[in-house]
């Protein structure tokens, strides 16, 4: 298992985490930091880090540290993995947790937490440079804005009156309990191309209804891939059900857009169908209940709320079905460009 300790520079995760390693002492520590300083820096070209403050922005940083935890983990069958590392975006959280969820590696995630007077004077007081105590304490700001979502999903221990061996005891007793541990879907990251179906929902306003996931970055369309044997309506009205508790027979639905994506990424590409399944009455948006595993939230989009939500390819898949509802027509398109309708 994971056990990753989060929270802001100052918090204790370091000094936790070692005195943790007493507690379970065939544990193994692993940095990330390390993957960005000892690996990133040597491999990638000087003009990929030009500007760059935090390796965690980084595609290849955040695509490599779930596959190294994964790689030490089938190295270290039965050893408990801590990873000391502030993450404090929540679509980093989503991207690099579920990528171990898709390998099955089960994650207990712990806030280590401080009151911001406390880490201020932990920061001063510490023995780094003058850059790097005014780096910590510039990460301050984002870890303030983090909070909201980090207390929802982690578990939190304030670290402000605990010793650091009684920190690693809270942590330890938290993930013992149950209280830590992550459970996310297990979305595995296909090779092959799939067949997926997607459902556009509206409220009176005619907004899209959009999901936000918790084991991948973004927010998407209720819908997911087709099993072998199913038909893609079935799939459509099976995922509405599972994600949203809606009862939605597949005759209802009509197509709009068959949308051809290509392979990008550890997420495969294949065929995106998108139904229309109109607007929801005001007891059906009453009664919406969110499969935790797979959603955190829902919501009815404003038009220019979607670039923002929404990654590039499933907001031009998003304008085209909607084009193809104004027409009444079906749309054929690859990687949201429509080829004929």
């Amino acid at each position: 298992m994971i056990i990753w300790v989060n929270g802001a520079f100052g918090a204790g995760k370091t000094t936790t985490v070692d005195a943790l390693r007493e507690l379970l002492p065939d544990a193994h520590v692993f940095d990330p930091e390390t993957v960005g300083s000892a690996l990133l820096r040597e491999w990638l070209p000087a003009e990929s880090g030009q500007g760059l403050r935090d390796f965690q922005d980084l595609v290849a940083w955040r695509r490599l540290v779930p596959e190294v935890i994964a790689a030490l983990a089938a190295q270290l069958p039965g050893r408990s993995i801590l990873v000391p590392m502030a993450l404090l975006r929540q679509d980093y959280r989503d991207e690099i947790f579920g990528a171990l969820s898709a390998r099955r590696i089960p994650v207990h995630h712990v806030l280590l937490h401080a009151d911001e007077t406390v880490l201020r004077k932990r920061i001063e007081d510490d023995d780094a440079d003058r850059d790097a105590r005014q780096w910590r304490l510039d990460h301050l700001d984002a870890y303030r804005a983090a909070l909201g979502w980090l207390r929802t999903d982690a578990a939190v221990v304030d670290t402000g009156e605990l010793t650091p061996g009684q920190a690693a005891r809270a942590v330890l007793d938290s993930v013992e309990r149950g209280d830590a541990l992550r459970r996310i879907v297990h979305s595995p990251d296909n090779q092959a191309d799939t067949v997926a179906a997607a459902v556009l929902l509206f409220d009176e306003q005619d907004r899209p209804l959009l999901v936000d996931p918790v084991y991948k970055p973004g927010w998407e369309f209720p819908g997911g891939v087709v099993e072998s044997g199913e038909a893609p309506s079935a799939a459509a009205s099976r995922e509405l059900a599972e994600e949203l508790g809606l009862t939605f027979p597949a005759d209802r639905l009509r197509l709009l857009l068959v949308d051809w994506e290509p392979h990008n990424g550890p997420r495969s590409g294949g065929l995106r169908l998108v139904f229309d399944g109109g607007r929801l009455a005001p007891e059906q948006v009453a009664a919406l209940t969110l499969r935790q595993s797979e959603l955190r939230a829902w919501r009815f989009a404003d038009r220019a709320d979607w670039p923002d939500l929404l990654p590039a390819n499933k907001y031009r898949r998003l304008c085209r079905a909607l084009e193809s509802r104004a027409a009444g027509a079906l749309t054929y398109a690859e990687s949201g460009a429509a080829v004929s309708g």
